[in-house]
């Protein structure tokens, strides 16, 4: 008899055990669209998944576990992608950073704004003026943010909870199937490896009366497997593997090739994320390594790794058409 097949046993817990947000079939079609729009333009559409994703302790949410991601390298390949020329589906974090507002979130907005009184009544609406010092290359950045929009070459959808991030990235990837090669996956979201199913969830806020808390949860089911062999087959598979041990990051990393078989893994290690990658494809790895001078300009790992795929995206493109 023939094994069940992973992807069914996949829809099922995600419609049994993960709330199904209820907007989900609103935003595939705006992805379905979008996708089409930019295929039919000539370009190549990536889906960035960005953020970390929270996973709620009770119906009711009061408390959730998280994690440390702030979606900075989502945000920030996000712009290298679009400098490549690629439309890009942004699926991230609520509040987690985003392309080019990302550059001055640490920044006090009110610091660098000045209200000017036109004419002194009370009430005015007067006008408000950038101090450029306080924002460094904000005149830049806002140019090519206006280029962006004009261009419609983003389509942000925001997710917070784990439940919304699968349903979310399942719609995402039968969207962007119905454009084949073109469209590539960049799933860079730092993702919960394990979760509490709905059905066992409390409703209330637990009681901390109640004493030390035991929490029991379960494993999150592995959406890679039926992205690639089903949702959206002839599609250009990036996944990421963060380690803190260096000594098994490749090992993992290859074994993740062979049981996925995507096209490529960013292996990076927690303490040296931002300057050194290492990007695992079947066939060969690529070690991307900032310099003392390449950080003193200010180059983001971010746009070599873009580099990279984006160059092996080519090939890909080109062998799926041959």
């Amino acid at each position: 008899m023939a094994e069940p097949r992973i992807s069914s046993s996949i829809d099922g817990k995600l419609a049994e055990e993960f709330a199904v947000p209820s907007h989900v079939e609103e935003v595939k079609e705006k992805m379905t669209a979008f996708a089409a729009f930019h295929a039919a333009a000539g370009r190549r559409v990536v889906l960035i998944t960005s953020g970390g994703t929270k996973v709620p302790l009770e119906s009711r949410t009061v408390r959730f576990l998280d994690n440390f991601s702030s979606g900075r390298r989502g945000a920030a390949s996000a712009e290298y992608f679009m400098d490549s020329g690629y439309a890009v589906v942004f699926l991230h974090r609520h509040r987690s950073l985003y392309p080019y507002a990302r550059m001055f979130l640490s920044m006090n907005m009110l610091d660098a704004l000045q209200f000017r009184d036109l004419d002194g009544a009370p009430g005015s609406s007067g006008e408000v003026l950038v101090d450029q010092r306080v924002l460094p290359n904000i005149g830049r950045v806002l140019k090519r943010y206006h280029e962006v929009k004009e261009g419609k070459l983003l389509l942000p959808v925001e997710f917070s909870t784990l439940s919304e991030y699968l349903h979310l990235l399942k719609a995402a990837a039968q969207a962007l199937s119905t454009i084949g090669a073109k469209a590539m996956f960049y799933l860079a979201a730092a993702v919960s490896d394990f979760y509490i199913p709905a059905s066992e969830m409390p409703e209330h806020k637990i009681q901390s009366s109640n004493g030390p808390l035991q929490l029991s949860m379960k494993m999150v089911p592995k959406i890679l497997s039926p992205l690639v062999k089903d949702w959206a087959p002839q599609a250009f598979v990036t996944s990421f593997k963060l380690e803190t041990d260096a000594s098994i990051l490749l090992d993992k990393a290859r074994r993740a090739l062979d049981t996925y078989r995507h096209q490529a893994v960013v292996a990076n290690v927690l303490d040296s994320r931002r300057g050194y990658v290492v990007v695992v494809t079947p066939d060969a790895q690529a070690e991307l390594l900032l310099s003392e001078d390449d950080v003193k300009n200010e180059v983001e790992i971010e746009e070599r790794i873009v580099a990279n795929l984006t160059s092996a995206h080519d090939k890909f493109v080109s062998e799926q058409a041959g």
